[in-house]
């Protein structure tokens, strides 16, 4: 019998969901670490920190400001050893990552395929409704904020996720394996 794969729903503070296939066959320790997170509350009240229309949604870049966010854990893609087959093209959701093959629990969403992303950074999911609202978000009015190392536009007028649900269709998913000892990123602090 085939696995039934657990569904996430991302409840938007306007009232617009974004209902999420996740593929634990692709990414499975990501999709653990994803789980996990959603479980704690650590999505729940954020505001989106960074989007580049054309390029992406960044949820957070500093581990959504909850300790129990500030962990890492081995990049799943294929650059880093995993057979993940996904692209990392619109309509997919992925994990996010940092320097020497090491994630966290910041998911994106593609807005175009970009060469660059591809095998470097884990897809893990499909968005099966409300990509429309995914979309939205490329359109409002943007605020640059300063960085040193990748463009960064938060949201003039905050774009906050209610709560994110996960549906795991019965099935049990352990905790992510989390690395130890890595250094974790100064915008973490």
């Amino acid at each position: 019998m085939q696995m039934e794969y657990p569904t996430a729903t991302i409840e938007m503070d306007n009232g617009s969901k974004i209902v999420i296939l996740l593929r634990p066959d692709q990414a499975p320790n990501t999709v653990a670490s994803f789980i996990h997170l959603a479980s704690l509350g650590c999505f729940d009240g954020h505001a989106i920190q960074r989007i580049v229309p054309g390029y992406v949604a960044d949820m957070s870049y500093s581990a959504f400001g909850k300790e129990q966010a500030k962990y890492l854990i081995a990049n799943e893609s294929r650059n880093h050893g995993v057979d993940n087959t996904l692209p990392v093209e619109p309509g997919k959701i992925c994990m996010g990552g940092y320097s020497a093959g090491i994630a966290g629990g910041e998911f994106f969403f593609p807005y175009a395929y970009h060469e660059k992303l591809q095998g470097n950074y884990p897809a893990f999911g499909e968005v099966l409704e409300g990509w429309e609202e995914v979309e939205r978000w490329a359109t409002v009015a943007l605020v640059p904020v300063p960085s040193e190392y990748v463009e960064i536009n938060r949201p003039e007028v905050p774009i906050v996720i209610r709560r994110v649900t996960v549906d795991c269709k019965g099935q049990e998913f352990p905790p992510p394996v989390k690395l130890e000892g890595a250094k974790l990123p100064s915008t973490w602090r």
